[in-house]
């Protein structure tokens, strides 16, 4: 059972508490998940709506946590005690994660040093001002460096926290914890923070194409394509994707396919030559770059992974 616990810090953000809480804590994820919420000090802790949150565990909670998730909260500096609760729970290999202005604490703690990182964009500048030694990436979703996750505003915790059910357990589960939510099933971390939409809206114009898209995705599509078919000049196409979901239409169609090929990595015999050609990757090489950029494996070990078969002997490369 994979171990997530939150740390409630006074002048939580309940919106950034409660989406840990449902993505991880619901009954229906308890054969994946155990989920509990701590607090340096265990019981009322207040948040930044004014309403106090009840909290029944100590920080000693982290000490067995598999994930360690730190929702947004007032962006002052934590207290010296939860700043050692997240050292003591990164050194001995914990996930942590952070959902909106959670981020300044793992600044606090040192634990984006070095490293990439983002934040909701309104704190942004605060962030890159404390603690010069991040990275940081304002203008996108969530950032993953491996065992250190931060996301940005507030509904990217949704998104970061699908990708970490998608990490665990598959594209598949992830996608079953999506409807539950009524969330976008993907989008990349690298998607900006400014949009108007998700994805296009239901109806004629880009959601069509998008939905034809997908059944066409075995084909190698170009702009060109998707602006046809959507009745515009391929610039016009182009910007108005860009304006309605934050990327590019080849981004976003790429992300598709990526998608498409871990669910059927993860769900049938098929091989990775077929995987490849089915989602429009082209080779078996090409599918091993993006999937290496994405998860850091192989396509073979990725198949392993989600069927706890043993790991191969020999695995392909990763880079062609």
């Amino acid at each position: 059972m994979h171990r997530v616990v939150a740390v409630a810090i006074p002048d939580v953000i309940l919106f950034d508490l409660a989406i840990p809480a449902e993505v991880f804590g619901r009954a229906v994820e308890r054969h994946r998940y155990a989920f509990k919420v701590c607090a340096e000090r265990p019981g009322a802790v207040p948040s930044a709506s004014g309403l106090d949150v009840r909290v029944p565990h100590g920080l000693s909670a982290l000490d067995a946590a598999d994930t360690v998730i730190v929702p947004g909260f007032h962006p002052r500096d934590p207290s010296a005690g939860v700043v050692r609760a997240l050292r003591r729970a990164a050194d001995r290999g914990a996930r942590i994660a952070s959902v909106c202005v959670g981020a300044f604490a793992l600044a606090a703690a040192g634990l984006l040093d070095g490293r990439a990182a983002t934040t909701h964009w309104e704190f942004a500048e605060e962030l890159a001002e404390r603690f010069p030694q991040v990275r940081l990436r304002p203008e996108v979703l969530f950032v993953d460096e491996g065992q250190v996750l931060t996301s940005a505003g507030i509904a990217a915790g949704i998104d970061l926290c699908l990708h970490l059910v998608r990490t665990d357990h598959g594209a598949a589960a992830a996608s079953e914890v999506s409807r539950r939510l009524v969330a976008a099933v993907h989008r990349p971390g690298g998607q900006a923070q400014f949009m108007q939409r998700p994805i296009p809206e239901a109806g004629p114009g880009l959601a069509d194409t998008c939905a034809w898209a997908l059944q066409q995705m075995h084909r190698p599509l170009t702009v060109s394509d998707l602006a046809t078919r959507a009745g515009y000049s391929a610039r016009t196409f182009a910007r108005r994707f860009v304006d309605e979901t934050g990327t590019t239409p080849l981004r976003w169609l790429t992300a598709q396919r990526l998608l498409e090929a871990r669910r059927l990595l993860e769900a049938s015999d098929v091989s990775v030559e077929e995987v490849a050609r089915r989602t429009g990757l082209g080779t078996a090489a090409n599918l091993r770059i993006h999937l290496a950029r994405e998860t850091g494996t192989t396509p073979t070990a990725y198949r392993s992974t989600f069927r706890g078969d043993p790991a191969p002997k020999h695995q392909e490369p990763i880079s062609a």
